[in-house]
């Protein structure tokens, strides 16, 4: 007979530093009732895809998170496809999804775990099935981050729109990261002196504001960089309510047209802002080279 899995199901948005710690309690939990672990995830937050206003909150892209999930994950994990499954009731997800299609033998859920059509089904009725088929049912706490914060992708969605990329970065367990492929812009900050990486960015993505200081991954290698996701206000002449972003790469030379590139923030160095004539702008620049020189290691570099 086919061994029963263990099964978490979510979204896992930004694999968390709480996500990493519900993956190994699944492990763990497996190995006690002895089934195969398995990790269920939608590639996006379903509410992402219902809203008649699609916003830009994503934290990882499919394609990241499928990344992400494999690099933290020694377990299986099989997306699921949220338009096949959307108007499913509870009912019919745990019986002909969890029960039919994965072989379920027990469940673990996260703290604020809901699904099924208008997201009825919740802890409770997970509790109530699972009792009902003599299977294991557990919900996993919030993990709590240091100064008491419970770590969650709303949280942190919130914490790198108010532009506190150190705290995200800490609930993350790793670099808030953005990766695109490099498009032909205006050519103005070649223009002043600092040419910049224009970057085609998945919609959903979360977009911080502001003028950070990054690391910037083209090929293998990795540099020093300045990412200024906005409107620049000083020199722009297309009117988008989608804010553009742009990484000036130091100590780089090379056309990357096309390319795909990823970029990691370490810190906000400033909010962005209106100049008063290209000379002040050039200025400021200047300053924030050097500050982004200051704030990331020679030894962070290597690959």
């Amino acid at each position: 007979m086919t061994r029963k899995h263990f099964i978490t199901v979510g979204t896992f948005d930004g694999v968390h530093l709480g996500h990493r710690k519900l993956f190994n309690r699944l492990e763990q939990l497996a190995v006690m009732h002895q089934m195969k672990p398995l990790v269920l995830y939608f590639p996006y937050p379903p509410k992402t895809l219902l809203s008649p206003r699609p916003e830009m909150s994503v934290l990882s892209t499919p394609a990241e998170k499928k990344l992400l999930l494999k690099n933290c994950l020694d377990v299986p994990a099989q997306e699921l496809n949220f338009q096949a499954y959307r108007e499913y009731t509870p009912e019919m997800f745990f019986k002909q999804v969890l029960l039919k299609k994965y072989n379920c033998g027990g469940l673990l859920a996260g703290p604020d775990f809901a699904f099924g059509k208008n997201r009825q089904g919740n802890d409770d009725f997970l509790k109530q099935k699972c009792a009902q088929q003599n299977l294991p049912f557990e919900v996993m706490p919030f993990y709590d981050a240091p100064g008491g914060a419970k770590v969650s992708s709303s949280l942190i969605r919130k914490t790198l729109a108010a532009g506190d990329i150190l705290q995200a970065n800490a609930m993350l367990g790793r670099m808030y990261n953005l990766e695109g492929r490099v498009v032909r812009g205006e050519r103005l900050g070649r223009k002043l002196g600092f040419p910049t990486a224009n970057l085609d960015i998945n919609f959903y993505k979360l977009l911080p504001l502001g003028v950070f200081a990054v690391k910037v991954r083209v090929g293998r290698r990795f540099y020093r960089g300045i990412c200024n996701i906005g409107f620049r206000p000083t020199v722009n002449t297309i009117h988008s309510f989608i804010p553009l972003s742009e990484v000036h790469i130091l100590d780089f030379h090379q056309s990357i047209y096309g390319r795909r590139i990823e970029v990691y923030f370490y810190d906000k160095m400033r909010g962005e802002m209106k100049f008063d004539g290209l000379e002040a702008l050039k200025a400021q620049l200047t300053r924030d080279k050097q500050m982004a020189r200051h704030l990331i290691p020679d030894e962070d570099l290597k690959a």
